[in-house]
């Protein structure tokens, strides 16, 4: 499987998740504090893509959320320069296989990149008392 360096926010849970679920399909985890991470300009931007401006930006932000921080209103330097100074910002977790880099957590193109499934039904995974790809699940009443 594949080596992943993953940018994450110490402490977010949808982070932890997002580990756990890569980590069940077989990938080795190169975990790296987003918070903390020497990112450049261009070494960030590369996260990106062709992704538009406003989707670089994690839309729970505090920044966002209170609209001091409008993000489909930055061109691409102002944008970049905001994510810099401010990482929680920045949509997350950034992913990175290679020479490849992806911002955002998206099971379709992970799985057609790396792959994301490890071949146990979700049945299996129930059996063992363990739910880790990203879906509710409600425990049945046993039969009367």
């Amino acid at each position: 499987m594949a080596e992943v360096i993953f940018y994450a926010m110490a402490g977010c849970p949808a982070n932890a998740k997002q580990k756990q679920q890569l980590v069940a399909a077989g990938h080795a985890l190169v975990e790296r504090d987003l918070a903390t991470a020497d990112l450049t300009t261009d070494g960030l931007r590369a996260f990106f893509g062709d992704k538009e401006v406003g989707a670089w930006f994690n839309r729970r932000a505090a920044a966002v959320k209170s609209g001091s921080v409008k993000p489909d209103a930055l061109d691409e330097a102002g944008a970049l320069a905001a994510l810099l100074a401010d990482r929680d910002l920045i949509r997350r977790p950034l992913i990175q296989v290679g020479d490849r880099r992806e911002s955002g957590f998206d099971p379709t193109t992970l799985h057609a990149w790396i792959g994301l499934t490890s071949g146990e039904s979700c049945d299996d995974k129930h059996a063992r008392g363990q739910c880790d790809h990203g879906h509710q699940h409600f425990v049945k009443a046993p039969a009367a």
